[in-house]
């Protein structure tokens, strides 16, 4: 079911689309219908830099499955980062 809530982030990094890597210094992410992905509902990513317009965006669609799987990735690889990881903020 779609949750009509689209969590906006502020973040700090790099994506590549078709035109090359650009900067990313947003992020939504909301549960709905994928546009592509083979799944009833997503969770869906959109990292962007708004200041380019709409051609600086790279999206995600993942399964519920997948998107739990990556944060518990995620988690585990910042966690064995420790210092260096915390350095960056």
């Amino acid at each position: 079911m779609c949750s009509y809530l689209t969590v906006p982030t502020a973040v700090a990094g790099s994506a590549k689309g078709p035109d090359g890597w650009f900067q990313v210094t947003a992020a939504s992410v909301y549960f709905d219908h994928p546009f592509h992905a083979p799944f009833a509902h997503t969770l869906n990513i959109d990292f962007a830099d708004p200041s380019r317009g709409p051609g600086a965006r790279v999206a995600v669609e993942l399964s519920a499955e997948s998107a739990r799987a990556l944060m518990r990735s995620m988690e585990t690889a910042l966690s064995a980062a420790g210092a260096a990881a915390e350095s960056d903020r």
